[in-house]
């Protein structure tokens, strides 16, 4: 039993907002409510470490469109983000972007 319990402690992910970025007021979606993105860093204390990237209305932590994104990217965090009404691109610092159609996080997905 305890070691179940070490087992989970151990194992059990913390999750830390390590960027976000709201869509600008001038760029509206045919859904008409505010979007949000987000770079969420996942680690345990047996030292994973991984990130994704959620794109969403407002609160966007807890439901969205998620990306994953290699560690090696995500550790460094975002540059950019430039939000269109085609979607979201994101820079990051080694140059790599990745561009996200706007159809993948409307109406709640």
């Amino acid at each position: 039993m305890l070691t179940s319990v070490v087992m989970t402690v151990l194992w059990w992910p913390r999750t830390e907002v390590t960027y976000r970025s709201d869509a600008p007021s001038g760029v509206v979606y045919a859904d008409r409510v505010p979007h949000s993105l987000a770079l969420v860093h996942s680690h345990t204390p047996s030292g994973r470490h991984s990130y994704k990237m959620v794109i969403g209305r407002e609160n966007v932590q807890t439901y969205g469109h998620w990306v994953d994104i290699d560690t090696a990217l995500g550790k460094d965090g975002i540059e950019s983000t430039t939000w269109t009404q085609a979607g979201v691109r994101v820079r990051f610092p080694t140059g790599h972007e990745v561009f996200v159609p706007a159809r993948f996080f409307l109406y709640g997905r």
